[in-house]
């Protein structure tokens, strides 16, 4: 799947997210730490620009290109898995499960351990980060089983916004689905979609309301469903599913 086509300057931060490095933010982080060479000179300027195809640019000591093609690889992440390319402590990760990845392929944002459902796996550094830029307000889809009956008062404070500790949410999509079968009213089902991208977003929300999450799964990130797809499996995405998703946030693939 070809990139869009390059200009022939680019800012240094976006040629790194573009090569499947990082995002912009970590471009910037990099580039600050010293970590990226041009020509064989440190560069520790985020706005330094670069040539494609003409300089030398190398991170830690190792070459980054811009590819000829992406990697886009939808996940219906099982319970129990960390979201991250390398756990310290020895964990299993979504990474153990997906064969045959790239190197810089990443997660693109976090679920939690025990949460399920869509996840994105890509080194397109750029949509990457316009998919999880607040800015670009993508939707993003759960289905939260919580302990009790939230009232409708309840229901309506989440939908206009509750105060965390890092601030009050953006306005939110939610609606009751019911009691949770089988549970004789003590759970509750609620479906919620937000734009933002806040650590435990949706259990803090539901818990400021006096409702914990029991189980959280996410079932729809930017359009993307799980679809046929069991929880542990994956499939790479579709041209065409490649074009919609960086269409939502302004960029041209050509799938």
């Amino acid at each position: 799947m070809a990139p869009a086509e390059v200009a022939a300057n680019m800012r240094l931060n976006r040629y790194l997210a573009r090569c499947g490095v990082s995002s912009r933010r970590g471009g910037d982080e990099l580039i600050r730490g010293g970590a990226v060479r041009v020509n064989g000179h440190v560069v520790d300027l985020p706005g330094s620009q670069v040539r494609p195809g003409s300089d030398l640019v190398e991170v830690d000591g190792h070459r980054v290109e811009l590819q000829e093609d992406f990697e886009y690889v939808l996940l219906n992440k099982a319970a129990g898995l960390i979201v991250t390319r390398r756990d310290t402590h020895g964990r299993t990760t979504v990474f153990d499960h997906v064969d045959g990845l790239r190197p810089g392929t990443v997660a693109v944002g976090r679920l939690d351990r025990d949460t399920t459902g869509v996840l994105l796996l890509s080194d397109d550094g750029e949509l990457g980060h316009r998919l999880m830029h607040p800015r670009f307000e993508v939707e993003k889809r759960y289905e939260a089983v919580v302990r009790g009956t939230p009232s409708a008062e309840a229901l309506s404070r989440l939908r206009r916004g509750v105060e965390l500790e890092d601030g009050v949410t953006s306005p939110a999509e939610v609606r009751s689905l019911g009691p949770e079968p089988g549970t004789r009213g003590r759970r509750t089902r609620l479906e919620i979609c937000i734009h933002e991208g806040r650590k435990h977003q949706v259990k803090r929300m539901c818990m400021s309301v006096g409702h914990r999450v029991v189980r959280l799964a996410r079932t729809e990130f930017a359009g993307l469903t799980p679809g046929d797809l069991r929880p542990g499996e994956y499939r790479p995405l579709q041209a065409a599913e490649v074009r919609e998703l960086a269409g939502r946030v302004g960029l041209k693939r050509a799938g």
